[in-house]
């Protein structure tokens, strides 16, 4: 079986070290071969990643015995196509393993928010000593509420690592996902709107469909206790800047944002001189050496295919419409 890549030379630098060139030069017949490049009419499994062009129906013409796409990053959505969909062609995504990092960072902001972490790192001068804070309830984890917005793969990994805390409660609003299922992971479920009065940290992990544009605006914002964080590892599309702008400027809610809309914020962006808005660079997800592990899981794939296995994280078009 014929296996290719397509990907940018830099990704393809960054997704396989020694060990897994070795490991994919084994597997695949032309590991480096640009897409746009010679006869692919032979191609039956597709190593894709960032960088790699859209497969339309002018593409997909041109490999005629393709089988699968396998991608070596999370979402498959600005790499498949309607003609994609109608051909009986496997598509396998790393989403799970791209939302390893994003849970950890996720996790991490939670923890330095209970702390007002961020808040101080911005603006190091305004408290010198300990002692000025020892006596805020506004810091702290003991007794903290954790709401979750979407039980979705990053979502689940949080409220796992959530659950290593002692004496935190943990709330998830979906409407996809059953009471039982969710008080298995150790949270209890509730409508949105219920749980926003409740919590002390909201951690959004929602997809960017159509009805999930400014799903937290200004009375989700509202509704959130005097002093909560707001963290953002989703989509920017889900959130109402200006809502949250009001907020924050009023210093009554704080907020964590790896992603915002538009992203990146332009510069003069009100948002971003506020010492209580923490803004990373759409960090989260796979970054630098985490990379690696998109690749062992699509070499995983394309072992699975290669043997008459079945790939860990086949994804179909609805799959795509609701993880978008």
């Amino acid at each position: 079986m014929t296996v290719r890549t397509a990907m940018s030379p830099d990704v393809f630098d960054l997704l396989f070290d020694d060990a897994r060139l070795t490991r994919l030069r084994a597997l695949a017949t032309s590991p480096r071969l640009a897409i746009d490049e010679g006869d692919l009419s032979d191609t039956e499994i597709l190593l894709t990643s960032w960088g790699a062009p859209r497969l339309d129906a002018e593409l997909l013409d041109r490999m005629p015995r393709l089988r699968a796409v396998v991608h070596a990053a999370g979402s498959v959505q600005q790499l498949v196509s309607d003609d994609l969909w109608r051909r009986d062609i496997t598509v396998t995504s790393a989403a799970d393993a791209n939302a390893v990092p994003v849970a950890e960072y996720t996790f991490a902001a939670i923890i330095l928010a209970f702390k007002r972490a961020f808040v101080h790192m911005r603006s190091p001068s305004t408290v010198l000593e300990w002692r000025d804070l020892v006596g805020s309830t506004r810091y702290g984890s003991v007794g903290r509420t954790v709401g979750v917005v979407g039980f979705s793969r990053i979502g689940r990994r949080v409220v796992r690592m959530l659950g290593q805390l002692d004496d935190i409660r943990i709330l998830v609003a979906d409407p996809f996902v059953s009471p039982q299922t969710v008080a298995a992971a150790g949270a209890e479920l509730l409508p949105l709107g219920e749980m926003l009065g409740q919590v002390d940290v909201l951690s959004l992990h929602a997809p960017a469909l159509p009805e999930t544009r400014h799903m937290i605006g200004a009375a989700e914002l509202a509704a959130l206790r005097d002093g909560a964080t707001i963290i953002n590892t989703a989509r920017g599309w889900i959130l109402d800047h200006e809502a949250l702008l009001a907020e924050c400027g009023s210093g009554r809610l704080d907020a964590v944002l790896d992603v915002t809309e538009p992203d990146p914020l332009p510069f003069d962006s009100a948002l971003r001189g506020l010492p209580n808005v923490a803004l990373t660079p759409h960090i989260a997800g796979s970054m630098g050496t985490e990379a690696r592990r998109l690749a062992d899981s699509a070499l995983d794939d394309v072992e699975a295919l290669l043997h008459g296995g079945v790939p860990s994280q086949v994804i179909t078009r609805v799959d795509m419409e609701l993880s978008a």
